[in-house]
């Protein structure tokens, strides 16, 4: 099966027909989504801020990270999940979309940036908990991260603007059959706008 193949059959879906066919559960979705992201930027941006020494310095940061990120994550499911059940109800108007695309590219990049996070001033966060600011390294990446959502967030609301009412272009149909080509037919051109009569004697 193919990428596309596989897309379409998304659509054909069970959840996707269900989406489609109500009223109500698309908006719904897309509100919950929305309201899920903004609770997963909040939470990120307090410890992102606490990191760079802007916000919360009088709180360890190990307590306040430990606290928030278990609720970053429960609203990221839920955002994801939302985002999920959307996303199967257009598949290839959404896979081919830009603005998607860009959105899962950032996603993925603000995934490998807490990792490089966790790998170098995470390791060494006791060492530094009580500090008004985090090594420069951990600086970098609370820095990087807030960027990083906030990108996420306007590609995100770019997609809804880029997608309503979109259909998913169906392939062309070839523009000659197997009978045509062993005819022969093929062969002949067709005649054009300005092509011109042989003349005759």
């Amino acid at each position: 099966m193919d990428f596309t193949a596989f897309l379409k059959s998304l659509e054909d879906s069970g959840a996707a027909h269900a989406v489609r066919a109500s009223l109500y559960y698309f908006p719904f979705l897309e509100s919950i989504h929305v309201m899920a992201l903004a609770v997963v930027f909040g939470t990120i941006v307090v410890v992102d801020l606490r990191a760079l020494g802007l916000a919360s310095r009088e709180r360890p940061f190990t307590r306040l990270s430990h606290e928030l990120l278990r609720l970053t994550w429960a609203a990221f499911a839920v955002s994801a999940a939302t985002g999920a059940l959307m996303f199967i109800t257009n598949a290839r108007v959404y896979a081919h979309n830009t603005s998607f695309r860009v959105k899962m590219v950032l996603l993925a990049l603000a995934g490998l940036n807490m990792a490089a996070f966790h790998l170098t001033a995470g390791r060494s966060a006791p060492s530094w908990d009580r500090a008004p600011c985090a090594p420069r390294s951990g600086r970098i990446t609370a820095a990087t991260s807030i960027c990083l959502w906030i990108a996420i967030i306007v590609a995100g609301r770019v997609i809804g603007f880029t997608t309503t009412g979109a259909e998913a272009k169906e392939a062309p149909p070839p523009t000659m059959n197997f009978d045509d080509f062993l005819s022969g037919a093929a062969s002949a051109p067709a005649p054009g706008p300005h092509s011109t009569a042989p003349a005759t004697k």
